[in-house]
């Protein structure tokens, strides 16, 4: 089977990552008897330099005609001017809305070789593998009205939080279905005590945690929760929260598994399930890190984490996600670090050495 990819490098370290993760994915599918075909497409702070704007209608296109995305990172303080009518960032969001990609999956896993590379002590973080789902298309970053503008009194800006009963529902549903696929516990994120959109939200979660009779449902206010993710990280499972406290806990997260290098994520359209195969975009938690850019040092552990996430979710070949899952095991067990996750007595390579030594792992005996 022929499978049609929509690739996006991006920008800062995207290129150099996408480009590892890319490998790895051909060389999976290969590997069952498939074939990934790549289309470049600019996105970011590229596309802001070559066409004007962050997305085009022609990347959007090629994106809505794949079979799935692969995205490397976008941005960079080229591009980062306060009063900018245009930012690298648009492109993201415009690709969540062209896509209708509402619900972002954002796994964070503690290697057991790697718990003496956070700053958290190891038996605070053993143990740790839990799920964070993000609504991806409401909240403060779509609300309107959203505008600055000048008054006699000084400069004023709005946000505004905006969720209907159908967005909520939607993402609710991907948890609960996720937790349903895991240990069965769900931890619904909101601050129900302030703001009328988490009132709407934890109604909901009750109401629908009838459907889920064997899903544990626990309400937490959001900044109860990012305690408890460095006080006691293993005793979630999944988390669903909407689009702002999402963005915020994923990142706090991700400091559990020592690096944002380490941590993969799914931006899907549907509802996923076992069996089944939903549309969506593949790409790492961390940013673009334009000071890192072109020394081969970026870790590109996480981008080719979210190819097996993609082979999974999108194009239902979960041998070959499992068989890239555990490659990256292999290799981190074979003791090889990048400098994001280096110790003493391990092996440091850069991100082309780390990629190949993976395709490798991916390429031997099942």
């Amino acid at each position: 089977m022929k499978f049609n990819i929509a690739y996006l490098p991006g920008d800062g370290i995207g290129p150099e990552v996408a480009s590892e993760a890319a490998k790895v994915l051909q060389t999976a599918c290969e590997k069952f008897g498939h074939k990934a075909i790549l289309e470049y497409g600019d996105v970011g702070g590229i596309s802001i330099d070559r066409h004007g704007v962050a997305l085009t209608p022609e990347t959007l296109k090629m994106c809505r005609k794949s079979d799935c995305v692969l995205l490397g990172a976008v941005g960079g303080p080229k591009w980062d001017a306060p009063n900018s009518d245009v930012r690298p960032e648009d492109g993201l969001l415009g690709l969540r809305k062209g896509l209708k990609l509402f619900a972002n999956l954002r796994p964070v896993k503690v290697f057991p070789m790697l718990v003496n590379s956070t700053n958290l002590k190891p038996e605070v973080i053993k143990g740790v593998d839990l799920m964070v789902v993000r609504e991806l298309t409401g909240g403060l970053y779509f609300g309107k009205p959203k505008k600055r503008w000048k008054t006699e009194q000084g400069r004023r800006a709005v946000d505004s939080m905006v969720y209907t009963e159908k967005e909520i529902e939607r993402i609710l549903r991907v948890g609960f279905e996720m937790a349903r696929s895991r240990r069965k516990k769900l931890a619904s994120v909101d601050k129900q005590n302030v703001l009328m959109t988490s009132r709407l939200w934890r109604e909901m979660a009750i109401e629908m945690s009838e459907e889920y009779p064997d899903v544990e449902l626990e309400h937490h206010l959001v900044d109860a929760c990012t305690m408890r993710l460095i006080q006691r990280p293993s005793q979630y499972d999944v988390l669903v929260t909407e689009n702002t406290f999402g963005d915020i806990i994923t990142d706090e997260a991700s400091m559990l598994a020592g690096s944002m290098g380490m941590l993969p994520s799914a931006s899907l359209a549907d509802v996923p399930r076992v069996g089944s195969e939903v549309y969506g975009l593949y790409e790492p938690i961390h940013g673009s890190a334009p000071s890192r850019a072109g020394q081969n040092m970026a870790n590109p552990i996480a981008t080719i984490m979210s190819v097996a996430m993609m082979l999974r979710y999108s194009l239902g070949l979960v041998e070959a996600a499992d068989l890239v899952e555990k490659s990256v095991l292999r290799v981190l067990e074979d003791g090889y670090r990048t400098y994001d996750i280096m110790s003493g007595g391990m092996t440091k390579v850069g991100t082309r050495e780390m990629g190949d030594l993976i395709v490798k792992k991916v390429a031997g005996t099942r």
